[in-house]
């Protein structure tokens, strides 16, 4: 069995500079127009998503590697990995009912990008060194040549998006 290639985009940016609150506003763009969307957050350390005392986190401590939830509306894995898995294999793995997959993190992916950039921050710009970063959106110009959206501008980064990854949405 093949899988077809689904659309994929990294938001990135430094620590705290709105990613999350971006990506919020952005699923409801892309659903209110019919499309499945997937989201894959990067997380540089461990993260726990159970809860002491539960039966799962049990099931976890006592030795099981892989813990699976299921529920007639949901399901959650919770799977040991010898080593962090690539974007595609996470993809590839876990992911087969989307029309678009958004990504948080993930700057050292060889894949398309959008910068979150905030003045504020004191930082650099990511796009002055990654080719990979197709625009940017930001609370004030940047001196770049790549498309540049303000911070509320979700309606012209969904349309940006659509044309870029060639989802086909034709009422932007």
């Amino acid at each position: 069995m093949t899988k077809t290639k689904i659309p994929l985009i990294s938001i990135v940016g430094t620590s705290k500079s709105g990613k999350t609150t971006f990506i919020e506003k952005l699923i409801p763009v892309f659903k209110e127009r019919g499309l499945r969307v997937a989201t894959i957050k990067h997380h540089h350390l461990d993260f726990e998503i159970d809860r002491v005392g539960k039966d799962t986190y049990k099931h976890k401590k006592a030795g099981s590697s892989t813990v699976i939830l299921s529920s007639p509306y949901k399901i959650a894995l919770v799977k040991d990995v010898e080593k962090e898995l690539s974007l595609r294999d996470i993809v590839f793995r876990y992911v087969d009912d989307a029309d678009i997959i958004i990504t948080e993190g993930y700057k050292k992916e060889d894949t398309p990008k959008i910068e979150i950039f905030r003045h504020a921050k004191k930082t650099p710009p990511l796009c002055a060194h990654d080719k990979t970063i197709l625009a940017i959106v930001t609370d004030k110009h940047v001196d770049t040549d790549i498309p540049q959206f303000s911070m509320d501008d979700v309606e012209g980064i969904a349309k940006f998006i659509n044309i870029v990854l060639h989802l086909g949405v034709e009422d932007f």
